[in-house]
Formats: C-alpha cells, structure tokens, sequence
C-alpha cells in the first residue's frame, strides 16, 4: 500500500469534513502557476496594501484581494500610484499580470473566473482564504463552494508532522497458523501450542486492526481463519511509521517479552506466555475465553 491508501483506509481521515482539510496546518495543495508546478498553502497572513477586485467563480461573488509581488510587473510601475489609474487601465494591468492566478484558482475550484471591477475590502466580519503560492498572496472570500472544491485529502502534505505524529494502536504478530476449531474449544489453563515459527520467522504488526506491517511493506489485514499470537496488551505507533515501512519494507525487532494471547479473527481465544517445550517455543495458556 502506499501512504495515501493507508491515510484513505482510516475513517478518522477518510471521513474528514472540508473544513477540517481546509483548516489543517498539513494543507498544501499541488498546482500550477503559469508553467510552472508550485504548491498553494493557506494561512498566511492577508496581504497588506491588496488590490480588492470584485469576481465572481461561476455565478457566487466574491473579493479577490491581491498582495503586492514582483512578478507583478506592470503592476508594480503603478501600485503606488494605482488611485489615481482609471479603472480600466488598472484593471487590463490586473488581467495581464494575475492571469496565471486567475487560472490557478479556477483550476482549484472548477468554476470560472470573472473579473467585474475594482471593490472595496471584506469586511473583518467576512471570513476570507488566504493563500500563498510563491511569492504571490492574495486572499478570497471563504464559502462552502470553495472550501468544498478545495478540501480534498489530496491536498494534504502527508510529510507535515501534523499527520506523521498522529498514533495508532498496534500489536507484534508472531505466530499465524491453522487450528482445527475442536481443539480451539478444548483449550484449557495450562496447555501448551507449539509455536516452531517464533525464532525463524520474523515478526510482524498488526495495526489499527486493519494493516499487516512487516517485510513485505504494509497491506490490508485479514485474518483469514488463521490463529495468531500477538502481544497482550497493544502499543502506540505513528502514522509516519506505518508510512516509513510502506516505503522502505523492514523487519520489526519485536521479541515475546510479556502476556501474549491467541486471537482467532478479532476474538481473544486465550491468554499466555511464550515458554520452552524440549526444543520448541510453545504458548502456555493462563487462561481462557468462552
């Protein structure tokens, strides 16, 4: 699997409301000025000394405010000035330099632009996105149309520690077989399994309850009938981590040092310890589930 599959496969992301995208520090959003493939991030702060034009994005009005930047040529040559530019002017400069904003915000919202004239500044009432894309800021009247069209999962950076540090819960696996359902139902306190794998065979995790983590990279857990024994007691990883071992396959160092127990599909069928049986590794069950 890779990382985006994984951050798919969690409902605490999958389901992620628009604004909760919108609102997270992870936001960046690929895209492209121009020709040139750049990422939008929000939360900058709104540009001082903006030119306030009045646009609509299909048929919903809104303020577009533009920060002064350099690649604002023509702009540049009357921005301090730009009050006493009639209206015409100053707006076919706006549609020469910001025609590549213009663009990359249709493109982000899938809805065309229309440049109608010069406006006043929103109001502090009004809630506005502020975006930066380079060197360019600029910010836009905040709607439910927008905030939708743009907050996509995609569109989060899965690198932002904001979603590396996320935990998750996860067990060492070290043992997965076959077991006949009779002697499932007749173990009793003090029977031992034998467990020839544990030593030969790496472990693994299981995480979330939905992941399989080990040398083969990360996949979709199923439990498949098969009798595990994995740690008792579940222990915290990140989400950077189950991303790190998408990327880089590795064996885990994770060793039977404490409680284990036997988990036949997501039911406890017994609780125990690793011991030795002559030459084998086997689980000693302390007890058991009905």
């Amino acid at each position: 699997m890779k990382s985006f599959e994984i951050l798919s496969a969690l409902p605490q992301w999958s389901k992620l409301a628009a604004e909760a995208i919108v609102d997270s520090p992870a936001f960046a959003m690929p895209c492209r000025l121009g020709d040139e493939s750049t990422t939008l991030v929000l939360g900058a702060m709104p540009p001082a000394d903006a030119i306030s034009l009045s646009v609509t994005l299909d048929d919903e009005a809104h303020i577009l405010s533009l920060g002064r930047s350099p690649r604002f040529k023509e702009l540049e040559t009357v921005w301090d000035s730009r009050a006493d530019v009639p209206e015409p002017i100053l707006l076919a400069l706006v549609e020469k330099d910001a025609g590549a904003v213009f663009q990359l915000i249709e493109n982000a919202v899938h809805k065309q632009l229309k440049l109608v004239g010069l406006a006043t500044p929103d109001s502090p009432d009004v809630r506005t996105l502020v975006a930066k894309v380079d060197d360019i800021v600029f910010a836009i009247t905040r709607t439910p149309a927008v905030v939708s069209a743009i907050g996509n999962l995609r569109n989060l950076d899965l690198a932002h520690e904001s979603i590396r540090s996320a935990p998750l819960r996860a067990v060492a696996e070290y043992a997965a077989f076959a077991l006949p359902q009779m002697d499932i139902d007749g173990l009793g306190v003090g029977d031992a399994v034998l467990l020839p794998e544990i030593g030969t065979v790496p472990a693994g995790l299981i995480v979330d309850g939905r992941f399989a983590v080990g040398e083969g990279g990360v996949s979709r857990y199923a439990a498949g009938g098969l009798v595990r024994v994995v740690d008792a007691e579940p222990k915290e990883i990140t989400l950077g981590e189950v991303f790190d071992a998408a990327d880089t396959p590795r064996t885990t160092d994770a060793k039977p040092s404490g409680p284990l127990k036997l988990l036949l599909g997501t039911k406890t069928v017994a609780i125990g310890h690793l011991d030795r049986l002559g030459d084998q590794s086997a689980f000693i069950v302390e007890s058991t589930t009905p």
